[in-house]
């Protein structure tokens, strides 16, 4: 079974940032609908007073962009989902990533690992 998440990412203070809406989703269908549902109801930390909520989706129909207005800002972030590489129940995708579940070595592709020592 994989290891979905709802992303929201969006750029602050000069900085990118990246909040974990939700964790711990089962499969890819079950993220999607997470998904949906987030777009509705996502604020982000700091404090906005929403007076008017846009979404567009993109064509990969898997990420959106949100455009909060509040009474003297807008704010604006992308929510999507993603898989957790090495959880993946598609073993292509721990393949096409360069993921074996061995010892990574230099060049191998992203990794999910522990680093010695923790």
């Amino acid at each position: 079974m994989g290891n979905w998440v709802v992303i929201a990412q969006y750029g602050h203070s000069e900085a990118y940032r990246t909040d974990f809406v939700r964790r711990g989703i089962g499969t890819r269908e079950q993220a999607l609908e997470a998904l949906r549902a987030a777009v509705h109801t996502y604020v982000p930390s700091k404090h906005i007073v929403e007076k008017r909520r846009q979404v567009y989706r993109f064509a990969d129909q898997e990420s959106f962009l949100v455009v909060i207005k509040g009474k003297l800002t807008e704010w604006e972030c992308t929510l999507r989902v993603a898989e957790l590489v090495s959880d993946s129940a598609d073993p292509a995708v721990a393949e096409r990533a360069g993921w074996d579940g061995g010892a990574p070595e230099a060049g191998d592709g992203p990794q999910d690992r522990i680093p010695s020592g923790h």
